[in-house]
């Protein structure tokens, strides 16, 4: 049986991550790449890096293809664009990296250590009215809020 952190660990054979230094970089250059958030729509409305497009990982498959109620054209128009999949921690966001580069996305990596450690990089992060979000109110809403009931038994 396989866990969650197996199912990201197979997807790292083909995916690529870039670190949050290396994405800010790339939002300096003329042609920044597609930004594409899959976290839940009230996890992007308290934060996220500003000029993202939220498209819930339950969407995703639907949103980057043609003729669906849920159709993104500029995903679904983007197979060649540079796209860098955005999570809470980096994980959801290899997933679906891997689900776009088996439906044809040839340029797609993952945000490595996700909004995280993009806030721990102290990269500015905007609340759904495009508000600056402060580093330590982000690290509340980002904060790993596991109950006891959710932990391994033993």
């Amino acid at each position: 049986m396989k866990r969650y952190t197996d199912l990201v660990a197979d997807c790292l054979q083909t995916v690529k991550e870039i670190m949050p230094w290396d994405l800010a970089d790339k939002l300096r250059q003329p042609a920044s790449p597609l930004l594409l958030d899959i976290r839940e729509p009230w996890e992007f409305e308290a934060l996220h890096i500003a000029g993202s497009l939220n498209v819930p990982r339950g969407l995703l498959e639907s949103a980057c293809d043609w003729d669906y109620d849920d159709t993104v054209p500029a995903l679904a128009g983007g197979r060649a664009r540079e796209i860098v999949l955005i999570c809470r921690s980096g994980n959801r966001s290899v997933l679906a990296a891997h689900t776009l580069q088996q439906m044809g996305f040839a340029n797609v990596v993952s945000l490595k250590t996700g909004v995280r450690g993009w806030n721990d990089f102290e990269q500015p992060l905007v609340d759904g009215a495009g508000q600056a979000v402060p580093i330590d109110h982000a690290d509340e809403l980002l904060a790993n809020r596991v109950r006891p009931d959710q932990r391994r038994p033993g």
